[in-house]
């Protein structure tokens, strides 16, 4: 039912540039692609909140090339995925996208710890693990979605979600976090 809505929002806005209807669609999707973004960035929010609002942009430019051929979350997420890597493409030579993340740790609550510490070990994962995991385990999309955002094979997509969860899990255990 959600996919009806979203057809006929898209139809609205691609046909007759309704421009409230595409602002249904930005305030349903805003939040998990801003999540999205965090995750890819590291928790880096205004980047974050730039490269969601490209993403809104392109696809409100390009809205009329969506063909229902996939859900329109999908799609969505398809042009986040460019967006990111378009980002990433444009640093400068000298920067490394994979750095670890370095925090200061004083007074900073339990939570916040953990959610450094999620943020770290995902930084030392290569960008397609990284980008496979935060999207099945904190976007909650299927593999095969994730193949269709990604445009990387499914039995891939496997093995990045392996090597990273592995990864990760690993780096959490040397930090006194058991499962």
């Amino acid at each position: 039912m959600a996919d009806l809505s979203d057809i006929s929002l898209v139809t609205q806005v691609a046909v007759f540039h309704n421009k409230k209807a595409f602002d249904q669609l930005v305030r349903k999707y805003q939040s998990p692609v801003r999540r999205f973004f965090l995750n890819q960035t590291l928790g880096d929010e205004q980047l974050s909140d730039d490269l969601a609002q490209e993403t809104f942009i392109k696809a409100y430019v390009n809205i009329s090339k969506f063909r229902a051929m996939s859900s329109f979350s999908t799609w969505l997420m398809r042009i986040a995925y460019n967006v990111f890597y378009d980002e990433v493409r444009s640093r400068r030579p000298t920067e490394d996208v994979d750095t670890s993340v370095t925090v200061a740790r004083q007074t900073i609550s339990a939570s916040e710890n953990l959610k450094m510490d999620i943020y770290a070990a995902l930084a030392l994962l290569k960008s397609d693990e990284r980008m496979c995991i935060t999207l099945q385990l904190i976007d909650g999309y299927p593999i095969d979605q994730i193949s269709k955002i990604t445009g990387i094979a499914e039995n891939t997509v496997k093995s990045h979600l392996r090597r990273g969860k592995e990864k990760m899990a690993n780096y959490l255990k040397q930090n006194g976090y058991d499962r």
